[in-house]
């Protein structure tokens, strides 16, 4: 992994396919380290040429790019807004770069939404949404705030952590992309977002463009519920994963994995 103020990435630019990761409010790109190195990893086969006794590797796997949001992973910001958030992240798309697969997660997800157009209009991309927040909180919005207000102050118990099933590495992740944000973002996201309305962004979902929505399960932490996410939206589709919590992608990743079918090296 190589990791930089604005970003983290993983694998090779020079990898068939690549995937954009977008994280979610409090959190910074180093919080897909897990998924990003099966990304990498996937399609990885060892290669045994019996002429010159030599081994080699093909892969069919990602190079992986993870930005950190405005706010976040001590970038400095004023605006809050998603399309401001998503305006910085223009650069990744310069000369028409492109990605097979582009995931966010919360915060990440309206993002990722946000995205769309900057998408050049002939390739296919898969769109993955982890657990994205209500498109429409305008009543539970002070809720969610109080929440991750206390969460900056006061970093969740490791005890808390275990129980949901996360990795030591994944427990230190999140206590580090809550270290590098602090109460002005929090404030700044829910306030320059208002009114927080964002069901808009499903309409008109290019044709070269598969979203896939992925729910957490109400009972052990979800922020959306199936029931937000519009309906009779050709190339949209919506998924609730039992006894999955909030963070997917540390609590479930072959989840995400499944969902990005990879060509497989042939032997």
């Amino acid at each position: 992994m190589y990791t930089s103020n604005s970003g983290s990435q993983w694998g090779s630019p020079d990898a068939p396919r690549k995937a954009l990761l977008i994280h979610g409010l409090a959190m910074c790109s180093s919080s897909w380290e897990g998924i990003a190195q099966l990304l990498v990893a996937e399609g990885q086969v060892l290669r045994y040429h019996a002429y010159d006794a030599l081994f080699s590797t093909s892969f069919t796997g990602f190079f992986v790019v993870a930005p950190n949001l405005l706010g976040h992973a001590w970038r400095r910001c004023t605006d809050y807004r998603v399309s401001t958030l998503t305006e910085d992240l223009r650069p990744y798309f310069i000369k028409d770069t492109s990605y097979d697969v582009i995931v966010g997660h919360y915060l990440g997800g309206l993002v990722a939404l946000s995205l769309l157009s900057f998408l050049p209009k002939m390739k296919e991309t898969a769109v993955i949404l982890l657990d994205p927040p209500p498109l429409e909180i305008e009543e539970t919005i002070e809720m969610h705030k109080s929440w991750f207000l206390n969460e900056v102050a006061n970093i969740g118990s490791t005890e808390e952590q275990v129980d949901l099933g996360w990795s030591q590495r994944d427990r230190v992740l999140y206590a580090l992309g809550f270290s590098m944000c602090n109460s002005t973002t929090i404030n700044g996201v829910f306030l320059h977002n208002r009114p927080w309305s964002f069901s808009g962004l499903f309409k008109n979902i290019p044709p070269h463009v598969t979203i896939t929505v992925l729910v957490s399960d109400p009972q052990v932490g979800a922020v959306c519920r199936a029931e937000h996410v519009p309906r009779g939206i050709e190339k949209l589709n919506v998924r609730v994963l039992p006894g999955i919590g909030h963070c997917i992608h540390w609590e479930c990743p072959d989840a995400i994995v499944d969902l990005i079918r990879l060509p497989r090296a042939k032997l």
